[in-house]
């Protein structure tokens, strides 16, 4: 028979106090702080996608914008306007931008609409619907317009002069509105200098936040 030697029960109180002495201590608050720190990382971390993300959205919008307002109309012949009132709404509201390409007079029939100099006033730019077309004994085009706003024909009638005339292919909701308000001189000096000012601090501010690199110990 094999013999079972039991550990005096001192004995073994001393064993256990010793185990425990030599088990790793976390210090007091180092889990709490490390769960802190992981936090603080994360929405460090999104908050530099999400302002990575916004700064890229409006580089590619400012980008569109540009090609569209400035390029577009020499490379690909079409003309762009902003739509002052709501005369042509709905198809066209006011901050509209309104897209017109040139369009032989011959062409023109009764339903389109054109953007042409009114024969009165200050003669302004106008963008109504075509309700009549009237030839002159001098053989040239005249129009009669109307806002499909408003209530009756225009109170002119407007010799097309030209072979062509501006006729209208599509409507860019808003984008006039926000044209007119980055044109306003306040707006426009807060862009000019201080756009370039918020990136400039915000490359600093980037760059003194990076971690330092670990020294390797050789």
């Amino acid at each position: 028979m094999s013999a079972v030697t039991e550990i005096p029960t001192a004995a073994r109180s001393a064993a256990q106090v010793t185990e425990l002495s030599q088990r790793p201590r976390t210090p007091r608050g180092g889990a709490g702080t490390f769960i802190s720190a992981r936090a603080a990382s994360r929405v460090k971390t999104g908050f530099r996608r999400g302002a990575n993300v916004l700064t890229t959205t409006m580089l590619v919008v400012a980008v569109f914008a540009f090609l569209f307002l400035a390029v577009g109309p020499r490379a690909l012949g079409y003309q762009t306007s902003t739509m002052l009132t709501g005369s042509m709404s709905p198809l066209i509201h006011a901050g509209d931008v309104v897209v017109t390409v040139p369009t032989a007079v011959g062409e023109i029939v009764v339903g389109d609409v054109i953007t042409y100099l009114i024969p009165v006033e200050n003669h302004r730019v106008e963008t109504h619907r075509v309700t009549q077309i009237i030839t002159n004994a001098d053989g040239t085009t005249a129009v009669r317009t109307k806002g499909d706003a408003n209530n009756g024909v225009d109170p002119w009638t407007a010799t097309l002069n030209g072979a062509t005339v501006d006729r209208h292919v599509l409507t860019v909701p808003y984008v006039g509105q926000v044209i007119r308000t980055l044109r306003q001189p306040v707006v426009l000096n807060t862009l000019m200098y201080g756009a370039p000012a918020v990136l400039v601090i915000g490359l600093l501010a980037s760059i003194w936040r990076k971690d330092p690199e670990p020294a390797v110990s050789g």
